[in-house]
């Protein structure tokens, strides 16, 4: 598959291991965690780009130490860079990714193509991966990033075993998300946090997770629509594969990815340590055993959890999935109260009064430890809950009694919610020297009148080999040195980072010597290994230190002389429903007409019809292998076709349609406006986080048409579910469910409303609270080369849609004109156009 200005891979300083389990940290605490638990690789951020900005993150040093800690170990580090990048950060993002290889890094995961090809361009030697963040999600897109120069694909985690299995025939190593939360919506598509919490991007890494707090349906009426015990329509529960382990590995997922980069050191050891255990079974063919199971399972359990699903890897998106009725930890249920009694607090200060009020009697299902954090609820008093310690180790079974703030009725479940014995774990592993050593087989060679010399060779790559050598061997004054001497002596490995897995001795009879000179020579050998292990490390940081400023070479709108597109081909463009709304909006002023393929599909229209009727196709956002037959034919050669990833910009390029690029497909700097340009787009429709500066900054240096959506609802979500299904009326047959047809919204607890709209497929968008009025700011538009002008239609009817079309052609005109236009509508906002997005 042919894409143009296709970039090298990266060159590897260490092989990967497959299958490899990836393993989050957010510090050095849970770096260290990650290591002693048997990661094979561990993914963190530095700086401020990256996806979890508000993790504790890494400083130089920390960084270096913990890359020289991992590498010694036999593990990978990858640091994220998984967001979308300003214009004006370009530089400082590609000196983050200089900066963070020369201290170690072995990979960089990024969302944003610009970044993507520049630091191809500048730095190809650097392997890269694709963020789950850029939405990936079928075999064209993981082809067309292997034609681009990127090593590997984390794919979206909505994908299927089969789906995995199909885009597998591509080459290129396929990261599969394997535990740990899920987002609502498919990862890089979701603004909701940028528009209800006042611009926290969760493109940028600062999503305030809007999606785990309650919201309350409405119908069209705007009555509340009950939904008792599903107030969190929006919260998934994690996802857990450690049982779908084998079926991953032979779907093709090269590396199973545990998320958790916000989490404490005791979580990533945890579940790091259980799905190492988990999947060395599964390698060694061995089948773990009912005990084993058991205890892995608690041990996740014992992890914050929202419960667990693998929905996605079963194909389906049902209430399975959701966490309806709560999005902090559920923990392990351990039993239930029996009985709880209120005591005499008399002579306690108050607030061991406060804590100590009641005795309740728990009855074990699952066994405690002493220190365990216990959660009591009862399920008709969900918000009254309490937490209590456990007092000694007790197995299942039995009874125990825990000192509480009050008396709490029978049947409240008791949930383990922090394990002391995690914690203990956890804490003891970051406290060694060396958190996880590496296995060496070691050969000694003491022959007479010859060097004494030790060669230490890596059990997992036996290229790390080394030779020591010192003192020549003498015969024995006194004592000669038995062959168990030498293994006692040469084997005392301290505090070095490797550990003997196996000895080969050759020994003369009657030799003698010091066994300080003897240790001399071992830890010579242990000094000459780390730094064959490390070479390559400090050969590329030295390569990396002599490239020239990235102010200089990065490609930004600083970099090149401003060329507006010419103010006459400035158009109004609409994006409608059906026909009667097309003739409306034609009526009204547009110029170009807009509808997605379900709606052309659903007015009877054919691929081969459109052009006919001036429409142009709007693609999804989700282009996975089942939507390829209703979506492929509707790219034609010589046609104009708006594409929602990347899967369909190669398709365009493919069959020779002339792409638009949606704003679903962010494009923050010039670099990406390039990188588009350069893969066929011929118009770039500008993502509603930018900042009107922003766009002044990049749109004049734009070959490909720019446009920006003036009026309408911007779409804040797209979800694989059905959001509707939160009313527990789902039918589960799409085609027949009245509820689509009907116009239903979620009002959370600032009392925004959102728009709910469902598809055919099952797939859910929520749009914003507010509609969007830009046409004040079309003149400055038009100034920075801004030439198309979006009213997005989608939820209006058609007396709304033709006041807001003449609004916006009212607008363009007076502006082409030199004059202002009028005020924004009322009841409307300029979104993040002046706030921007953190």
């Amino acid at each position: 598959m042919a894409i143009m200005n296709s970039a090298p891979r990266g060159t590897h300083l260490t092989a990967p291991t497959y299958p490899e389990l990836l393993a989050p940290a957010g510090g050095p605490e849970p770096f260290a965690a990650a290591v002693a638990a048997g990661a094979d690789a561990i993914y963190c951020g530095m700086g401020e780009f990256n996806a979890r900005r508000k993790a504790d993150n890494f400083a130089d040093d920390t960084f270096e130490a913990a890359c020289r800690m991992a590498h010694l170990a036999g593990t990978r580090v990858y640091v994220t860079v998984n967001i979308v990048i300003k214009d004006e950060e370009m530089s400082d993002a590609l000196e983050l990714i200089r900066r963070c290889a020369a201290l170690g890094a072995d990979a960089f995961i990024i969302q944003d193509w610009g970044l993507f090809f520049e630091v191809k361009r500048l730095m190809p030697q650097l392997e890269t991966h694709v963020s789950t963040q850029a939405n990936i999600h079928d075999k064209r897109g993981a082809a067309w990033c292997r034609e681009a120069g990127a090593d590997r694909v984390t794919l979206s985690r909505e994908l299927s075993l089969e789906e995995i299995d199909d885009i597998s025939s591509v080459d290129i190593d396929l990261e599969i998300f394997s535990h740990g939360a899920i987002c609502f919506c498919y990862s890089g598509l979701c603004e909701l946090s940028s528009f209800a919490c006042a611009g926290r991007s969760a493109n940028r890494g600062m999503c305030a997770q809007p999606c785990r707090l309650p919201y309350e349906v409405l119908d069209a009426s705007g009555q509340v629509v009950p939904t008792p015990g599903r107030e969190r329509a929006l919260c998934p529960r994690d996802n857990c594969t450690i049982d779908l382990l084998p079926q991953l590995l032979r779907a093709g997922a090269c590396a199973l990815k545990l998320e958790g980069r916000m989490k404490a050191a005791d979580y990533v050891h945890s579940i790091c340590s259980a799905y190492r255990a988990q999947l060395d079974d599964v390698l060694a063919g061995k089948t773990p055993s009912e005990h084993d199971r058991t205890l892995r399972s608690r041990q996740l359990k014992r992890c914050f959890n929202r419960d667990f699903t693998s929905a996605y890897q079963h194909g389906v998106s049902d209430d399975s999935m959701m966490s309806y009725e709560r999005s902090n930890n559920r923990g392990q249920i351990v039993g239930s109260v029996v009985a709880s009694k209120r005591v005499v607090t008399h002579g306690l200060a108050p607030d061991d009064r406060r804590a100590r009020a009641g005795i309740t009697r728990i009855e074990l299902t699952e066994p405690v430890g002493k220190g365990d954090l216990l959660e009591l609820r009862h399920d008709n008093e969900p918000e009254k809950f309490l937490t209590a310690i456990a007092g000694a180790d007790t197995p299942a079974g039995e009874q125990i009694e825990v000192r509480t703030a009050r008396v709490m009725p029978a049947g409240c479940v008791v949930r383990l919610i922090r394990s002391q014995a995690a914690l203990d774990a956890a804490s003891a592993a970051i406290k060694r020297d060396v958190p996880r050593k590496r296995m060496v087989n070691i050969h000694v060679s003491a022959l007479l009148g010859k060097p004494f010399s030790v060669t230490l060779t890596c059990l997992d790559d036996p290229t790390f080999s080394v030779t020591a050598s010192g003192f020549t061997v003498e015969a024995a004054r006194t004592r000669a040195v038995a062959k168990a001497d030498l293994i006692e002596h040469v084997g005392r490995m301290g505090s070095s980072p490797f550990e003997a897995a196996s000895f080969e001795v050759e020994l003369d009879d009657g030799c003698g010597m010091s066994f300080s000179a003897v240790h001399k020579v071992r830890a010579e050998a242990c000094r000459l290994l780390e730094e064959k292990m490390l070479a390559g490390y400090t050969q590329r940081a030295h390569e990396l230190k002599t490239l020239p400023s990235f102010k200089t070479t990065a490609l930004t709108a600083a970099s090149l002389d401003a060329a507006p597109s010419p103010a006459s081909a400035a158009k109004i463009c609409v994006t409608v429903t059906n026909l009667a709304a097309a003739k409306a909006a034609r009526e009204a002023g547009a110029d170009l007409i807009y509808m997605t393929v379900d709606s052309l599909v659903a007015e009877g229209i054919s691929p081969q019809d459109v052009q006919n009727l001036g429409i142009i196709p709007i693609l999804d956002e989700i282009c996975r292998k089942a939507d390829h037959d209703r979506l492929d034919a509707w790219a034609q050669a010589g046609a104009t076709v708006a594409v929602g990833n990347i899967s369909e910009l190669s398709l365009a390029h493919l069959v020779g349609s002339t792409a638009e690029i949606r704003s679903c497909l962010p494009v923050h700097n010039l670099a990406c406006i390039r990188a588009m340009e350069e893969h066929g787009a011929s118009t770039i429709w500008f993502s509603p986080e930018l900042t009107l500066a922003e766009i002044e900054r990049i749109a004049p240096h734009a070959k490909a048409a720019c446009g920006i959506t003036v009026m309408g609802k911007p779409r804040v979500m797209t979800s694989e579910h059905c959001i509707l299904q939160v009313m527990n009326r789902c039918v589960h047959d799409c085609s027949r469910c009245q509820l689509r047809h009907q116009s239903f919204s979620l009002k959370n607890i600032d009392g925004k409303v959102f728009p709910i709209r469902t598809d055919i497929h099952g797939r859910s968008r929520l749009y914003d609270a507010y509609p969007l009025d830009l046409t004040p700011q079309i003149p400055a538009l038009i100034a920075c080369g801004v030439t198309r002008f979006a009213i997005d239609g989608t939820l209006l009817d058609i007396e709304e849609l033709s006041r807001y079309v003449a609004h916006a052609k009212r607008a363009l005109t007076v502006s082409l004109e030199g004059r202002k236009p009028a005020r924004r509508l009322p009841g409307t906002t300029s979104g993040c156009l002046f706030v921007g997005v953190s």
